[in-house]
């Protein structure tokens, strides 16, 4: 442990800080003698006894800058090492577990600040398992994840990953670009960007599923039109399903070495298509995970299906139309006329329900990637976020609400940390939850909550609205650094963000290089005035005298005139 010296510090040991005697005595030690490497000091001491109660005697240090160190103590003697070993211990010396945990308290900022003390404390933050936990609750486990323990891998490390994509996330602030994409006839009802293979899945009221390429805007292909309205589409990298108001979901199986993954152009073929007929309504929302397959209908139900096996393992019953839902783990979200359900998937029962979340429908539901955050938007143009606290007793509270529309909102979607809605209005709004997150971390041992109780009126408004569409947007999907939206215009545009990453290095690059200048600037300017300092004051009080001098007799002369003219 580091300790500041003042003037006069008196540092105590002792045994038993319970029951001590007060022995004080002085011996002078001078500071040269603790560096000598060959003799071992003691401490001798008079008994100078000021008994207080019975115990074990304790020892003072005093230490004067100037005069050197004094020791206060019993009778005993100890040596100089034993009495100074205590004062030498950091927090590297702790046992790795107890670092683990400490770190693990930590959030992103403050195990940054810790890793800029020492390098042995860049090395166990840089290193620690905590910043894989970071990445993905925030975003998910990444498409190519970073192998640790390889100390000279060119593979980046959880750290730098985190790094990046925070970095990543401010571009929505930025410069951005816009592209139409034209090919649907009617309104497009549904988008899905599929942002591990760049691609976006559109469709809508012309029955035709369709591809296209993200960077470039290009249509891939297109399905034969499926005899129905598509309300909606969700994708992995092995599967692609839609939903028709038909009550079928229409799949198709990703093809190895396809260069798009699914062949919509090809006839129909059973190994690589299906088609799933038990809902009874119209199907309105349609999601997947790892081994399942979510559908919600008019009809009032949500249906879990196997993936491997396409068979109904689970139907969850509401009391009202189902508008959309959200799976994470083995929980299911879910919209219901004006109230939101959070179910069991294993077991079929329902865990928690929010009653009148909005005035009307709820229309559409986000998730986070950890599940404990969920955000709803509804017919009266408001966004709630709430937070599900404790999954075993199904505790939901609310968090924060936004009203950004004028009318209905449509679509949701969650990238952390912005959050997008889609409305009738025509209008995009982005909102950031960084500032409603906790700022300290968690230990492993304990999980509390990870918003902050904050009163509606502290809560910002969204940070930025996107407007030029026509009315009713009917759908918004958010990826790395797009966004696509569609709507009644049957358009489909994507708002490209990825050239604000370029200008933002390129400002901060800049504002380097001005700060370099006036430092420079200013470094010589001083080293001019240290060397000519003096002339230049004269010369300078030499020309405000004359300048002076000159106003005074302008003066002089004006008032002269004045008294002729008198």
């Amino acid at each position: 442990m580091a300790f500041e010296c003042q003037e006069n510090i008196a540092v105590g040991l002792t045994k038993n800080p319970v029951n001590t005697v007060h022995n004080s005595c002085k011996e002078e030690v001078e500071l040269n003698q603790f560096n000598s490497p060959n003799t071992q000091k003691y401490l001798t001491f008079d008994s100078n006894t000021d008994t207080r109660v019975s115990g074990e005697p304790k020892t003072i240090l005093e230490i004067h800058p100037k005069s050197g160190i004094s020791a206060s103590c019993s009778a005993k003697s100890l040596p100089l090492n034993e009495v100074l070993s205590n004062y030498r211990h950091t927090i590297t010396d702790l046992p790795p577990a107890l670092i683990s945990e400490i770190l693990n308290c930590l959030d992103p900022k403050e195990l940054g600040v810790v890793s800029c003390v020492s390098a042995s404390l860049y090395r166990l933050a840089s290193e620690h398992h905590v910043w894989k936990e970071f990445y993905c609750d925030r975003w998910g486990h990444p498409i190519a994840p970073a192998p640790q323990g390889t100390e000279y891998s060119d593979e980046k490390s959880w750290k730098e990953l985190f790094v990046e994509r925070e970095f990543r996330s401010k571009i929505f602030m930025g410069r951005y670009g816009i592209d139409v994409l034209y090919g649907h006839t009617e309104a497009v009802r549904t988008v899905f960007l599929l942002s591990a293979k760049k691609l976006v899945f559109t469709s809508g009221y012309d029955q035709i599923v369709r591809m296209w390429e993200m960077e470039e805007g290009l249509s891939i292909a297109s399905s034969r039109p499926l005899g129905c309205t598509i309300r909606a589409v969700a994708a992995d990298t092995r599967l692609l399903v839609a939903g028709g108001t038909d009550g079928f979901i229409h799949g198709w199986r990703a093809e190895e070495g396809h260069p798009y993954l699914f062949d919509l152009r090809g006839p129909q073929n059973q190994n690589k298509e299906f088609r799933l007929w038990e809902h009874d309504g119209p199907i309105t929302c349609l999601a997947l995970d790892l081994t399942r397959i979510y559908s919600g209908s008019w009809d009032m139900t949500v249906r879990v299906w196997d993936r491997s096996s396409l068979k109904c393992l689970k139907i969850l019953m509401h009391n009202d139309w189902v508008w959309s839902l959200a799976p994470h783990d083995t929980t299911v979200a879910s919209t219901s006329g004006s109230d939101v359900h959070v179910w069991d998937t294993n077991s079929g029962t329902q865990i928690a329900v929010i009653s009148n979340a909005h005035v009307g429908n709820t229309n559409s539901l986000a998730r986070s990637h950890t599940g404990n955050l969920l955000f709803t938007g509804g017919d009266d143009g408001a966004v709630h976020m709430f937070e599900i606290t404790n999954r075993a007793v199904g505790h939901v509270r609310q968090v924060a609400t936004w009203i950004p529309h004028s009318g209905p909102v449509y679509s949701l979607a969650f990238e952390f940390p912005w959050l997008v809605s889609a409305s009738s209005d025509g209008r995009l709004s982005l909102i950031d939850v960084r500032k409603l997150l906790k700022k300290s971390g968690y230990c492993s041992m304990v999980k509390p909550s990870r918003v902050i109780n904050t009163d509606q009126r502290d809560v910002e408004p969204p940070q930025r609205m996107l407007h030029g569409f026509g009315c009713n947007l009917f759908a918004v999907d958010i990826g790395s650094d797009r966004i696509v939206c569609a709507g009644e215009e049957g358009v489909v545009r994507i708002w490209n963000f990825s050239q604000a990453l370029e200008i933002e290095r390129r400002v901060r690059a800049l504002r380097g290089i001005r700060l370099e200048n006036r430092m420079r600037r200013r470094k010589l300017q001083t080293e001019m005035t240290s060397k000519g300092g003096r002339t230049d004051q004269c010369s300078v009080a030499a020309k405000k005298n004359q300048l002076n001098g000159d106003r005074n007799g302008w003066h002089h002369k004006r008032g002269v005139s004045g008294k002729l003219k008198a």
